[in-house]
């Protein structure tokens, strides 16, 4: 019965999103406003050509952020759930599991210092 309440609830959120997207689609305005286009900062009318270039180095960074972040998140729950898997006696085999884990990430740390990923200049 679990996957019942699974199925019901996957169903009932593709059913109420079909539903607000029509209602939004029928009753919402269509007017075109050209001011919604516009960039705004601070009431200063915009000085800058709108086809300004964003270096590749910002999406980089952010990238390698999240890279990290999500080593992070595996990394958590394996420490504090260690010592069970000690006392079940798979303690070795997850040790080994994350030391591969991690070596693979030092791996990338390295290649990232190595290409220079993180330089501004």
């Amino acid at each position: 019965m679990p996957l019942g309440g699974v199925i019901f609830i996957a169903i009932f959120v593709a059913v109420f999103g079909i539903v607000i997207l029509f209602a939004a689609s029928r009753f919402g305005t269509r007017k075109y406003d050209p001011v919604k286009f516009e960039s705004y900062e601070c009431g200063i009318p915009v000085q800058e050509k709108k086809d300004t270039k964003i270096s590749v180095k910002f999406y980089l960074t952010a990238i390698l952020f999240i890279l990290f972040d999500i080593e992070i998140i595996f990394m958590y729950p394996w420490a504090t759930t260690f010592r069970d898997f000690i006392k079940s006696g798979n303690g070795g085999y997850v040790f080994f599991s994350m030391l591969i884990f991690i070596a693979i990430f030092i791996f990338g740390l390295f290649w990232e210092v190595k290409s220079k990923a993180l330089e501004w200049e």
